[in-house]
Parts: structure tokens; C-alpha cells; sequence
């Protein structure tokens, strides 16, 4: 057992309470579908997960709880257990905290319901850019509350397309994906006049890959 790895008795009481409360969200939701053991071994892993990298610990269950469910999501669709029939479009890039974020970002502000859009790194940072966030903000789109986060086995395999963005052969592949490499300069380090050409190409490639997934429906 690693020494992030955490016991029930070894948290904080609110964190406790709060885990409790997230397990008791996510069994509601996949009543049906997955059992306790589970989803708790989701959400105690996802825990784990960022409690390696996390520097305020208040935030932890919430993450861990978001997590828990795409994961939860994606292992439903690819066990055939659950899919509404919407594409899944993977972005992926080596911190997760730059150009990844910035095609969510767009991803989901565009495709609205018509799509989900998820996001991960090969080695994940401890936050999101803070020149990305700015510069997302400047087009009404907010990914502050955004973490960086790993990806998963059941995330790529329930994706249906996977957009990589400089993680090299760390990037994952598996077979009948539609790969796509974005090439573009990591905004890590540059000014937010210096990211405004990346968010931008970012967005006409976004909406370029929205339109050919999930075609406008004529009026």
C-alpha cells in the first residue's frame, strides 16, 4: 500500500462525511448498474488519486466524486451496461493543464448536449494555467474550478474519439479509435497574449471536429 493511499480512520471527520456523502450521490446514480464495492473502489481510488498532488485537502471528496462518476460512466459504456448514443471525445496533452483544458472548455461550451467532452494528462499537473484561464475567460468560458487529472483504462477505451496534443508516446492507443495529434505550442509558461493564438487555433479545430462528430441539424 503506497503511503497516499488512505484509511477510512486515518481522515479528517469531514472528510469522512463528505466521501460518505459523495458514495451516497454515486449510488443513487448508478443504482442499478454498478454495486457498492464498486463505486466505492472508484471513489477511494479517485480519493487516492489526487490526495498525491492535491495542496488544499477541502476539495478533495468533491474531486474525487467527479471523477469517480466519468469513470463510472465510461465503464458503463463500454460494459454495454449504459450510452445514450452522444460521441465521447477524449483531449489529451502531458500536464493536463493547458491546451487540453482549453478544447474541453470549448468542446463543452459548444456541443452543449449533443456531446461529452472529457480530458486528461500522462503526468498530470497540481493546477490548471493560470494564462488559460484568463484567456478562456476572455471568451465567456470559465475552467478555473478545472483540476488536472489522469486519464483512465475505461476513460480511452469508451471514448470515441481521441484528441492528443504533445503527450508522445505516453498517449494511449487502442484499436477502432479515431486518433487525431493537435499540434500545438504548450501554453505552459507563456503570457496570456502569448496564448491567445493557441486558445484560438484551439476553438477552430474544436469546432471544426464538433461539426464533423454531431452535424448541425438542418432547420
Amino acid at each position: 500500500m503506497t503511503s497516499s493511499t488512505w484509511h477510512r480512520d486515518t481522515l479528517a471527520i469531514d472528510q469522512q462525511v463528505a466521501l460518505k456523502t459523495a458514495a451516497g450521490h454515486l449510488a443513487r446514480e448508478f443504482d442499478g448498474t454498478f454495486g457498492a464495492e464498486t463505486i466505492e473502489r472508484f471513489l477511494h481510488a479517485s480519493y487516492d488519486e489526487f490526495a498525491a498532488r492535491a495542496v488544499v485537502l477541502n476539495y478533495l471528496p468533491l474531486l474525487a466524486e467527479k471523477f469517480a462518476r466519468q469513470r463510472l460512466r465510461a465503464l458503463a459504456k463500454v460494459e454495454g451496461r449504459s450510452s445514450d448514443g452522444r460521441p465521447v471525445v477524449l483531449f489529451l496533452c502531458t500536464h493536463n493543464a493547458g491546451r487540453s483544458q482549453m478544447a474541453l472548455g470549448f468542446f463543452t461550451h459548444l456541443a452543449g448536449e449533443r456531446a461529452i467532452g472529457w480530458s486528461g494528462g500522462s503526468e498530470p499537473g497540481f493546477e490548471v494555467n493560470a494564462a488559460t484561464v484568463v484567456a478562456m475567460a476572455e471568451r465567456g468560458i470559465d475552467i478555473a474550478a478545472e483540476y488536472p487529472q489522469p486519464w483512465t483504462d475505461e476513460v480511452v477505451r469508451a471514448a470515441d474519439a481521441v484528441i492528443t496534443m504533445g503527450c508522445g508516446d505516453a498517449c494511449p492507443v487502442f484499436p477502432g479509435k479515431r486518433y487525431e495529434e493537435w499540434v500545438l505550442d504548450d501554453p505552459d509558461g507563456l503570457t496570456v497574449e502569448q496564448v491567445r493564438p493557441i486558445r484560438d487555433e484551439i476553438e477552430r479545430r474544436v469546432r471544426v471536429l464538433l461539426a464533423e462528430l454531431v452535424p448541425a441539424t438542418p432547420a
